[in-house]
């Protein structure tokens, strides 16, 4: 017998949220000047995007990561 698997809300919102991430990088070439405590560089905005985002998901990641943790003592 062949079982359906139904995609859930969550892969949904994340196809979606690449989307749009993959859209607004595409669209913002240009190079801006980055201040940071006190570096300085150029970068690319879709570069400082993309950036942020995989540092804004690996900390998403490992909230997870210690919740689950913590439950499970």
């Amino acid at each position: 017998m062949v079982q359906r698997r139904r995609i859930g809300g969550g892969v949904i919102a994340s196809l979606i949220g690449a989307a749009a991430l993959i859209i607004f990088m595409i669209q913002n070439t240009e190079k801006i000047r980055v201040h940071f405590l006190f570096w300085y560089f150029t970068w690319s905005v879709w570069l400082l995007t993309l950036v942020t985002a995989l540092i804004g998901g690996l900390a998403w990641f490992g909230v997870g990561v210690v919740r689950r943790y913590q439950r499970g003592r």
